[in-house]
């Protein structure tokens, strides 16, 4: 087998610190975590970790970004899909049912925000962060439009492109509420959030089209 260049082995590295810090603050969250359980879990040593991440803040954020981008991304895959409107809202709709509330995540990023009160450098972090999360939402949603034969001039004409990155927000934050309280009570339902964007996509086709 031939060996790792310098640079595939820091990649590997870098991978497995970092997978080893999610599963940490996944379980433990943020507070209850060290650096050094992270170097342990994964096989190696603490300086490892700041060589990486350089700091305990920088490498949480790099691990909600990595989970932002995975979920975005399944949410992305359903909006651009081939079927139609209807199966894509409710496939999103299903998504949404599924992750919201996921304690470990949702918990995590409540306790990062928490302790960015007075820490200028991680209220940055999480700004950073929720501006992506958005953009990949916006992005979404305009594929899911598009996707209808829908063309940004007709978006545009309609009003309705203007208002995307608004709508991606809206979007954005209602999951993130409904996230907050389903951790706290799982028997919370996601209807009234779910039936909320349905009624706004379905409104956004028939203005888009030209429908009255």
């Amino acid at each position: 087998m031939p060996r790792l260049t310098r640079a595939k082995r820091q990649e590997q590295t870098r991978a497995e610190l970092l997978e080893a810090a999610k599963q940490r603050f996944l379980a433990h969250g943020y507070a209850a975590t060290s650096l050094e359980d992270i170097a342990d879990d994964a096989g190696y040593s603490k300086g490892a970790v700041y060589s990486n991440f350089g700091s305990k803040p920088n490498l949480c954020r790099e691990v909600l970004e990595s989970i932002h981008q995975e979920k975005l991304t399944e949410m992305s895959d359903l909006a651009k899909s081939d079927t139609g409107i209807s199966e894509r809202v409710d496939a999103l709709n299903a998504w949404l049912e599924r992750t919201a509330g996921d304690v470990g995540w949702t918990m995590l990023e409540l306790e990062f925000a928490v302790l960015s009160r007075h820490n200028f450098e991680l209220t940055q972090m999480i700004s950073g962060l929720r501006n992506q999360a958005a953009q990949m939402v916006v992005g979404a949603l305009r594929s899911m439009l598009t996707g209808q034969g829908l063309t940004e001039e007709q978006l545009m004409l309609n009003g309705s492109a203007d208002s995307l990155d608004d709508l991606g927000n809206l979007f954005l934050s209602a999951g993130i509420g409904l996230g907050i309280q389903r951790a706290i009570d799982p028997s919370l339902p996601a209807r009234p959030v779910t039936a909320t964007i349905t009624r706004i996509i379905n409104l956004l086709v028939a203005v888009g089209s030209g429908v009255n």
